[in-house]
């Protein structure tokens, strides 16, 4: 399995690093090009929420193994704000016009799992996985 890439999140330029740290992670792994684009995508969404919101954290993509399953894992976490009601942001339509509209229920139907702990004022840590078809 190929090392965990950690992708440090202070500006628009980081998220493009993120984004393409996924894509490129995929790809090695045997990802289709449909699965590389839902990846790159969410990830998007995610560490540009880290960078809008919190101002700096770190994403982190690695290769997981659970049985006979292989699949790419995302860990985006911050130290910002945290979220206060998170149904409210998981909810289809809800935007602060900050972000790039999908918001994070886009980013939760591209992967396959999609698990968010946050507590406000300390942070917030999102965790989401594709799995290989």
């Amino acid at each position: 399995m190929a090392m965990p890439k950690v992708i440090n999140i202070q500006s628009d330029l980081d998220i493009v690093a993120a984004r393409m740290a996924a894509r490129d992670m995929a790809k090695a792994m045997g990802f289709g090009a449909i699965d590389q684009a839902r990846i790159a995508t969410a990830i998007s969404e995610l560490a540009r929420n880290i960078y809008l919101y919190a101002g700096e954290g770190t994403v982190t993509v690695s290769e997981v193994q659970q049985g006979i399953r292989k699949g790419l894992e995302v860990i985006c976490d911050d130290q910002g704000p945290g979220i206060e009601d998170i149904s409210l942001v998981m909810t289809d339509g809800y935007t602060t016009s900050k972000g790039m509209g999908m918001g994070m229920p886009g980013a939760r139907r591209l992967m396959d799992d999609f698990e968010i702990i946050s507590i406000v004022g300390e942070g917030t840590k999102i965790t989401c996985r594709k799995w290989k078809r």
